[in-house]
């Protein structure tokens, strides 16, 4: 029987919202924290390289605020989704569960802590150049239509894409006062490797989505999801490869960076390996294993730039 609002404990009500946001299964934050700290920290170097030194670190000021952006626009993210979803999500066996789909929260509710999330992410603003403010706008757009977009195009991920990625060219507002081709490079990598991983979560809903008549990329590329996947993410590795060559080929560090994405490779080979079978669980811990290719990439990138600004 559907819950409703008014049965809720306190200690209920809290836990729905902690679904509603994810804080319960912080895989998507993770998923654009640490892109996020990739662009802040690359951006400091670029920074440093415009002014002549070879490297240079974030300040800890910049660090933390687009860190805290990033995990509160990424809850804020999810309960605007769970919005566009409300309808649908009681249909689909992994997201009947939810706050919404299960009557625990209000569609009212859902909007709320939407508007609540956005304004603490915006106040963080105040503590960064009016510029950053003025980039952020897209970002809210982007983490406002992208849970729509499935209902009218088959490229949902794109979008989703596009929201997650926006805090790359605004961290390159925020150290370097505008993005330069760098960190658009930065930005489309970002892209084809959200759109391969998002794939893949589409890929283990693929059957109730096609019920329903929910679009997504994994219904758009049919026979050749993995395929596609495979292109993606070898996009995505060579053009973080022409990105990790600029910031650290005249370094002493030189092209060990480029080939520090060996073991992402490996990564990839087996969640694609995974895939293959076409299970809806095997599809779905393969998206869960980006986790961890994000932490990779964010521990190479941090300790590139801590060595060539220590030992140049």
């Amino acid at each position: 029987m559907t819950m409703t609002t008014t049965t809720l404990s306190v200690k209920d009500k809290i836990y729905a919202y902690m679904q509603l946001t994810r804080f319960d299964k912080p895989v998507g934050i993770e998923l654009l924290l640490w892109p996020t700290l990739w662009g802040v920290m690359l951006a400091a170097m670029g920074q440093a390289q415009q002014q002549g030194a070879i490297a240079g670190l974030p300040s800890l000021k910049v660090f933390i605020l687009f860190a805290l952006g990033a995990i509160l626009m990424r809850a804020a993210g999810c309960a605007i989704n769970d919005f566009a979803d409300r309808k649908v999500d009681g249909h689909v066996t992994r997201t009947k569960g939810r706050p919404l789909a299960d009557g625990r929260l209000s569609g009212r509710e859902a909007i709320a802590a939407f508007l609540i999330l956005v304004a603490l992410s915006a106040s963080l603003l105040l503590f960064l150049p009016i510029e950053v403010f003025y980039w952020s706008l897209g970002a809210v757009v982007l983490a406002f239509i992208y849970p729509f977009m499935k209902r009218f195009t088959y490229l949902p991920q794109v979008f989703l894409a596009a929201a997650f990625g926006w805090a790359i060219p605004m961290s390159y507002v925020a150290i370097q006062g505008a993005p330069d081709v760098w960190s658009w490079l930065l930005f489309i990598a970002y892209m084809c490797w959200t759109v391969a991983y998002d794939t893949q979560y589409a890929m283990a809903d693929r059957d109730d989505d096609l019920k329903i008549g929910v679009k997504s990329t994994a219904i758009l590329f049919g026979r050749f999801d993995v395929v596609i996947i495979s292109i993606l993410q070898t996009l995505f590795l060579l053009i973080m490869g022409i990105v990790l060559w600029h910031y650290f080929a005249a370094t002493t560090l030189s092209v060990a960076p480029v080939f520090g994405l060996g073991l992402v490779a490996i990564m990839f080979a087996k969640q694609n390996s995974a895939c293959s079978t076409r299970e809806a669980m095997a599809c779905f811990q393969a998206f869960l294993a980006n986790i961890w290719v994000g932490r990779y990439v964010f521990v190479l990138v941090a300790l590139c730039c801590l060595w060539t600004t220590f030992n140049g």
